[in-house]
């Protein structure tokens, strides 16, 4: 820190019970009032160099005999800061360094402490001192901006808070050009460096520190800005919680929106992780929907990059339509659009011909590929995305307050090729279903429409033939597919089914759907063998799954209207063939 003596002479300042004085064998007469403070003093030096005071001694009367009072009204900064002036002009020794210069140099202006009163005046020392000392240290400019918080109109007048924030951002660029790693150069690790810029500006206030960094980003990498926003998040937007007062609340809103403008523009200079804290923060903070909109944004165009633990913003009842929920679901559903928005997925891909293409062919087909690479990325970014959601939904279930709409409207967000595999989903729906028992059939159904059954694991099958809560139509799927699979696995495929289950299926249009291909050429009597179930059996599915359907058409229609033929057709929900008889093969293996 730089540091600056001024004058020779002792302190010979002293106090009074009522008043500061200075030992003199002149009697004094002047008393001056400031800030509360009464100091019993000398005109001819003051007036020598204070242009102020000889114009307020010239405007009082004088009384021959009495001492001169004068009030100083509107004097900026402390009564300290005009002892300092007034020690100068005794010629005492006062040292100025950058912690005490803002209020010496604005008491000195107010004072009109100019060379046009006197060659070598406060004034201009003090501008010396800043120019030469203050200006060329680090540290010395980062302070000398921080205290220019108690002073902002004065200080802006004067051109110190600009001088300070040219300095800083000329300094990062210096350093910066030259490779140094100074105290305020760069560092391989910059949010963890002590020493780095970054940790340093964020001891400013939100108003300095957005102009500096206005002033730093245009020369300076967005990774590093992200790393520096990063770190003054960390300072000022810790540790808040719905108890703070409104002025601690406005005070957060400012700097939340100062950093969300300072954010880079582009991908990837800051973490879908900080994006996330940011959100969690403008909830607590109940700050504008424009930041919450902006900030979704951002989010949405690195989703990729989040984990569940990212997506759980605490939810504010003022923010959603839904009282007492845990988690900001709205904000999440808004993410989803933006990222899904970002492009389209590449088709499916055709079935490969079977005979030998030629090389021309071949060629064009891999310039069609090359092509098509980008978006083939977004492809596997939103198989990533599918993996996480999955998980955001089986925490999401865990609030019981959870609607069945928001839940559905995450869940179908996911395009159907994105998830490779269905056993999250189905966890999710199944803790869904435990902590919703109240759901009536139309709902539960609703709740596992989006479920496919064919990208269940074994185990995942096993559990849901057991589960009672699903809909009787997804255990039907369900126990489809496991059968399926086991005569896949024993090679005993083929494209018709036993006749007994065809019958079950045929009569719920389930057949119509069988989404299996598979191959011709198979020995029914291979695949019929163990899984013959009986007449009775079968008999009584079809019974629950008419009824099944009964009841869904009086949820669907009002009471009193009649169900003919047609409409039974036509409202009838075509459904993948999937799983239902894990008993009846049981009995069947028992019997047999």
């Amino acid at each position: 820190m730089k540091f600056m003596k001024l004058g020779s002479r002792p302190d010979t300042f002293f106090s009074t019970e009522t008043m500061r004085s200075v030992s003199s064998e002149v009697q004094s007469d002047l008393i001056i009032h400031v800030k509360g403070s009464k100091y019993l003093l000398h005109k001819f030096p003051l007036l020598s160099k204070c242009l102020f005071l000889q114009k307020l001694c010239s405007e009082i009367p004088k009384i021959p005999l009495d001492l001169q009072s004068v009030h100083l009204l509107d004097f900026p900064g402390p009564a300290e800061s005009f002892e300092l002036c007034a020690k100068f002009c005794y010629g005492i020794t006062i040292t100025l360094s950058a912690y005490n210069f803002v209020p010496i140099r604005c008491a000195s202006e107010y004072l009109q402490m100019t060379e046009r009163v006197e060659t070598g005046n406060l004034i201009q020392k003090l501008d010396s001192f800043f120019a030469s000392c203050i200006l060329n240290g680090w540290r010395d400019t980062i302070v000398v901006l921080q205290t220019t918080k108690d002073f902002p109109q004065l200080s802006e007048d004067l051109g110190i808070t600009s001088s300070c924030v040219e300095s800083i951002g000329s300094k990062i660029r210096y350093s910066r050009s030259n490779g140094t790693e100074g105290y305020y150069g760069y560092k391989n690790n910059y949010s963890n460096s002590k020493g780095w810029w970054g940790e340093d500006l964020a001891e400013l206030e939100i108003d300095h520190y957005w102009r500096t960094m206005i002033v730093v980003r245009s020369s300076v990498s967005s990774v590093i800005i992200g790393n520096a926003l990063q770190i003054y998040v960390t300072r000022w937007l810790t540790n808040l919680s719905s108890d703070e007062s409104s002025s601690d609340f406005e005070k957060g809103r400012v700097v939340l929106e100062s950093v969300i403008s300072l954010l880079p523009v582009k991908k990837g200079s800051v973490s879908c992780s900080f994006l996330m804290k940011l959100l969690s923060v403008s909830n607590i903070l109940n700050s504008s929907s424009s930041s919450r909109i902006e900030l979704a944004r951002r989010v949405g165009l690195q989703l990729e990059e989040a984990t569940v633990v990212d997506l759980l913003v605490p939810c504010l009842a003022k923010n959603t339509d839904e009282k007492n929920v845990i988690y900001d679901v709205d904000i999440v559903i808004m993410i989803l659009e933006v990222f899904m928005s970002r492009g389209q997925s590449p088709p499916t891909s055709p079935l490969r011909e079977r005979h030998r293409r030629s090389r021309s062919a071949e060629s064009i087909d891999l310039g069609f590929i090359e092509s098509r690479r980008s978006s083939s990325a977004s492809h596997g970014c939103k198989i990533r995305v599918a993996r996480v959601i999955d998980g955001y939904l089986q925490e999401i279930v865990k609030d019981e307050n959870l609607g069945l709409l928001k839940f559905v409207a995450i869940a179908e967000a996911i395009p159907e090729f994105a998830r490779v595999e269905h056993d999250d989903l189905y966890i999710a729906i199944d803790i869904y279903l435990k902590r919703h028992p109240d759901l009536n059939k139309s709902e539960r159904k609703r709740l596992c429409r989006m479920l496919d059954c064919e990208k269940l694991s074994v185990q995942a099958c096993k559990h849901a033939a057991q589960n009672e809560m699903l809909p009787l139509r997804v255990i039907v799927q369900v126990l489809f597919v496991e059968h399926a699979r086991a005569t896949m696995s024993s090679s005993q495929v083929n494209d018709e089914l036993p006749s007994n289950i065809k019958e079950l299926l045929a009569t719920n249009k389930f057949i119509s759907s069988n989404p299996f291909k598979m191959p011709p050429k198979a020995d029914q009597s291979s695949i019929v063998s163990g899984y013959e179930t009986p007449k009775s059996n079968v008999s009584t599915l079809k019974q629950k799954l008419a009824e099944d359907d009964d009841d869904d058409l009086y949820d669907d229609f009002p009471d009193g209207f009649r169900k003919t033929s047609k409409i039974m057709s036509f409202c009838m929900i075509p459904s993948k063939p999937k799983r239902i008889f894990s008993k009846l093969w049981h009995i069947n293996r028992s019997a047999s």
